[in-house]
């Protein structure tokens, strides 16, 4: 299917590098245009799941999201059904630059991030929380039900304040030398400061780096929006632990809950 899609956007897949996502749900290979090198990215689902939110964030991101976000740009995009399957072809831009991490969303050490990376950081999720959205990452439902349950404490569920999120603001999803931030199908509105307290959450297994995110992204961790968006972060990967992800970030994010709690 991967071929099919290149045959279809007219571009020729080069080398032997595959990069294949969650669960084999996606596969990724670099291609040669009449422009140039780009990525060419394929989507799969059962033709039932196919479409909706997360097939269209890549195009609603391409369409709204501002230039100072850096990001590979979308060039062009197919969907089909074969054989009980939907598939979505997408086309980027060639990202040159490595992801902070391979695969995975948990950081394991210290990246060498210069004071430019993290202020074209932090003025690209000061820019994501200003797009108007009507799509959704975080359901206030969801909250209600599980910061309960997850967190095993008191609560008020209410969500202090809604902006717009990339919603999964993880080191795999980052590139350096130079900023690039992957993957924008699950884009929308989330608890403010989400994506810092997201990139929070990955980053405790490395005490300094998870510092640096503290004092980088102050600005919005150290807030109460903030705290309570690290409370619904907290209770969303505690869920993954419970599915059996994650499991070393358990005893962080529980020492981080008690953390907030003293607060």
């Amino acid at each position: 299917m991967h071929a099919e899609s290149a045959t279809a956007l007219d571009v020729t897949p080069i080398g032997s590098r595959e990069a294949w996502g969650w669960r084999g749900r996606t596969l990724s290979r670099p291609v040669a245009t009449s422009s140039g090198d780009a990525w060419l990215r394929l989507v799969s689902a059962p033709a039932d799941k196919a479409g909706g939110k997360l097939w269209e964030g890549p195009q609603e991101a391409e369409r709204l999201m501002p230039p100072v976000v850096p990001r590979p740009r979308l060039r062009g995009r197919r969907t089909w059904t074969e054989g009980g399957h939907g598939y979505l072809a997408e086309l980027y831009d060639r990202i040159t630059d490595s992801t902070i991490t391979t695969y995975e969303p948990i950081l394991r050490k210290a990246p060498d991030l210069d004071d430019a990376w993290w202020d074209e950081l932090g003025t690209a999720i000061d820019s994501i929380a200003k797009v108007p959205s009507n799509r959704v990452a975080v359901r206030q439902e969801y909250l209600d039900r599980a910061m309960p349950q997850y967190l095993g404490i008191p609560i008020d569920t209410r969500v202090p304040a809604w902006t717009t999120a990339h919603g999964d603001l993880h080191w795999a999803n980052l590139t350096s030398p130079a900023l690039a931030i992957l993957d924008w199908e699950g884009w929308g509105l989330a608890p403010a400061g989400y994506d810092a307290a997201l990139l929070h959450a990955y980053s405790l297994l490395v005490p300094d780096t998870a510092a640096d995110v503290r004092r980088r992204l102050g600005h919005i961790l150290e807030t109460p929006a903030g705290r309570f968006a690290e409370l619904a972060v907290i209770t969303e990967l505690l869920q993954t632990v419970t599915r059996g992800d994650n499991l070393e970030l358990e005893g962080p994010l529980r020492a981080r809950l008690a953390h907030l709690g003293e607060k």
